[in-house]
């Protein structure tokens, strides 16, 4: 078997669902905040049953606590390790 060429770790998938933070008489986010953060779970399911790196191993996803729609939220992703920018699924478009 070949040696594997992979310098470090194998990068990991990481999904920030963002939604739209407006609250007031509308509260657009409460409306929306289950099933956005329903729609990063499923995905990151997919991506663990249907993804593979090269040794055969399901990719690793790591999916944000809560969803993101302010300054606040996305800092708090910051202070878990999120130092780089991954895709979003968000419900809002």
């Amino acid at each position: 078997m070949a040696k594997s060429r992979l310098i470090g770790e194998y990068p990991v998938i990481g999904i920030r669902p963002t939604i739209d933070g407006r609250r007031g008489v509308l509260d657009v986010r409460g409306s929306l905040e289950e099933q956005t953060m329903g729609m990063a779970e499923a995905a990151a399911e997919l991506f663990r049953q249907q993804l593979r790196y090269s040794n055969g191993e399901p990719v690793q996803v790591v999916l944000a606590d809560t969803t993101i729609g302010r300054v606040p939220e996305a800092a708090a992703c910051l202070a878990m390790g999120w130092k780089h920018p991954f895709g979003r699924i968000t419900r809002n478009w």
